[in-house]
């Protein structure tokens, strides 16, 4: 429960603002220093990362501060409360403190699961996440995790389709010397390591019936044994499960057991996939590319008009994970600026219609698609030639290519850089 004072003193804004930026002019000038040794600019990089993190932390709460101020005039006057203009939910879960590493857009069906992670993340209510693969369940996991109690304890995340079954016990509540083959020490299992704060179990719907039961008597005595030990070690860790399946179905299949679907879906939060958060797309675009331009150690690269309009309006089967490869794969093989040639080629569209075969024969989609890939290929390192006049070294410097691997593109398409060369 957090406590307002309407008359206590307000922070500046403006203040925030100006020490975050000196802030960040330090970590700029500190990255690329050259008379500190590196152990000692990573400390300082450490250091002042921390301090950006409390200077943020404080930042929210004014906002919470204001936002709160604000309401408690609204109710004392007489005029009626009108319907909260759009981005009003999100900017009040991040005026609340509300912790997310990231960003979010407006969405109804993301705010709602991020308004019920915010309320359950006190709690230490089981939580279960359900969703397309990649549209953040893991990043929901931490974010309850860090808007809880439990935030400054461990944080411990669990594929329960990687495991072997015959490790998932041994994984789980860990072992001791001599239980097995191989089990040369006494180990911690992941519930004893997640002991007083969150253990995050990802692709619940992958663990086996036998997993089950032993998850499930877990839930309900919050105690475990290691494998070859009569010893019981209680375990206080918050479960946050999380799934691409429909769990209901299973239980149907009879391939999960419907007991232990309503132990952990006390708190049930649905993530709704990418295609359904157009607003979101241009906010992960400029993140991701900040983020992979930070990673590659260059700037961020620069997007074709017609390369952003494909990015804005395509559907993303694989979610946000996808909108970040992709934005990673760009950063990496594009210059300056990225276009199309620079995207996956199995989605990349085709910026030319190959001719029909001559005995109009058929052909599958897959050639077609390889065939106008292959021709918007050659059509780019045409239009590269010409404009660097034939000379291959510069168009591997402003491509930010080996210049070998340029060489090897040109004799693909039969292309002589001599053909390009400007004559006088």
């Amino acid at each position: 429960m957090k406590l307002f004072n309407p008359g206590g003193e307000r922070g500046s804004a403006m203040s925030y603002a100006a020490l975050l930026e000196k802030i960040e002019i330090m970590r700029s000038t500190l990255r690329w220093a050259t008379r500190l040794e590196r152990p000692d600019v990573d400390k300082l990089l450490r250091q002042a990362n921390t301090l950006r993190d409390e200077v943020m932390q404080l930042s929210h709460k004014e906002r919470f501060v204001q936002a709160v101020s604000g309401d408690v005039e609204r109710r004392t006057g007489e005029e009626p409360v009108a319907e909260p203009p759009t981005g009003e939910r999100r900017r009040a879960l991040l005026a609340r403190s509300f912790v997310f590493e990231g960003t979010f857009g407006d969405n109804p069906k993301l705010l709602d699961a991020l308004e019920i992670a915010e309320k359950a993340a006190p709690t230490d209510l089981p939580v279960l996440v359900d969703g397309e693969s990649g549209t953040g369940k893991e990043l929901m996991a931490k974010v309850i995790h860090a808007n809880g109690a439990r935030a400054d304890k461990p944080y411990v995340s669990v594929n329960c389709g990687a495991i072997p079954d015959s490790l998932l016990e041994s994984e789980l509540f860990g072992h001791k010397k001599g239980a097995f083959t191989g089990a040369a020490n006494d180990r911690k299992g992941k519930f004893e390591s997640a002991h007083k704060g969150t253990i995050f179990l990802d692709e619940i719907g992958e663990l086996p019936l036998p997993g089950q039961v032993k998850l499930l008597r877990v839930l309900q005595s919050h105690e475990i044994q290691r494998v070859g030990s009569d010893e019981i070690i209680v375990v206080d860790a918050r479960i946050v499960a999380a799934t691409n399946k429909n769990l209901r179905k299973l239980i149907e299949q009879g391939t999960f057991r419907e007991d232990l679907f309503y132990r952990l879906s006390v708190i049930h939060v649905t993530l709704p996939p990418l295609r359904e958060r157009k607003d979101e797309i241009p906010l992960l675009l400029a993140y991701y590319g900040d983020e992979a331009a930070e990673a590659l150690k260059r700037r961020p690269v620069a997007l074709t008009a017609r390369l952003r309009d494909f990015l804005l309006r395509y559907a993303y089967p694989g979610n946000i994970r996808e909108l970040r490869n992709i934005l990673y794969r760009i950063s990496c093989l594009a210059g300056e600026t990225a276009d199309l040639v620079h995207l996956p080629e199995d989605i990349r569209p085709a910026t030319a219609i190959a001719p029909a075969p001559a005995d109009g024969a058929n052909v599958s989609l897959a050639e077609a698609k390889r065939v106008a890939s292959d021709e918007a290929e050659r059509l780019c390192l045409e239009r590269g030639l010409q404009e660097v006049g034939g000379t291959v070294a510069e168009l591997a410097r402003r491509w930010d290519m080996n210049r070998s691997h340029l060489q090897i593109l040109l004799r693909k398409h039969g292309l002589h850089s001599k053909d390009f060369r400007k004559t006088h």
